[in-house]
């Protein structure tokens, strides 16, 4: 008698059959959607039913994306889903940024309003402090303030005035139109007190101009 041993099962054997690459596409297209960092070929196939290839199912989706509003891109060993690059300028937001100025700033321009056209000089004298650098030129880039006349004494100094746009952002038509002391605090361009030694004098020929200005700014302690 001949001894027939039944064929033995390959544990190696699939038991099941591997998607269609149809649907392994559908998958890659899934993980890649869902994810927000770039996965790599193993990591899809870790998530994929076993017999997938995931490497060629996301070739395939590369190119069907290829003319698409979303490309399916490369990063290092990794694929990703991003924007074509041409249409990145649709993505883009711009955003209006408003600047708080600091306590220098707010007293510096206060004081070019008050007192135009005033030297750095003078601004030091009545904020007892001196200016930085940075404070007059962020006024300046704000264009909230320019450079006046210089004036004719020793070594010619620069003055700073205010600007329309200065004057159009607080609806004021001239410099003359500016608020008193409480309307400033109320805005919040003003902490409880003014600057020390606001009351600084001024030139004979800048009194005219700021005439019936000079008590808004008295220190009330």
């Amino acid at each position: 008698m001949t001894d027939q041993t039944p064929p033995q099962v390959d544990d190696t054997d699939v038991l099941f059959d591997a998607p269609a690459i149809e649907e392994q596409e559908r998958m890659v297209e899934a993980i890649l959607f869902a994810s927000t960092e770039p996965v790599t070929v193993a990591d899809m196939n870790s998530r994929m039913p076993h017999g997938s290839d995931a490497a060629l199912a996301v070739g395939l989706l590369r190119d069907r994306y290829a003319d698409r509003g979303v490309r399916v891109v490369q990063v290092g060993d990794a694929w990703a889903i991003r924007t074509a690059p041409e249409l990145g300028h649709l993505l883009q937001k711009e955003t209006v940024e408003t600047r708080k100025l600091s306590r220098a700033a707010i007293e510096t321009l206060a004081i070019i309003a008050y007192h135009q056209p005033v030297t750095r000089a003078e601004i030091e004298e009545i904020r007892g402090v001196s200016v930085s650098r940075g404070t007059i030129d962020l006024l300046l880039e704000m264009e909230w303030i320019r450079f006046g006349r210089r004036r004719m004494t020793p070594g010619r100094p620069v003055t700073f005035v205010v600007t329309p746009t200065f004057l159009d952002h607080f609806g004021l038509e001239t410099a003359r139109d500016l608020p008193g002391l409480k309307e400033l605090r109320a805005a919040g361009l003003l902490d409880n007190r003014p600057p020390p030694g606001f009351e600084a004098p001024m030139d004979e020929d800048e009194v005219a101009d700021d005439e019936g200005q000079s008590d808004m700014f008295e220190d009330n302690q």
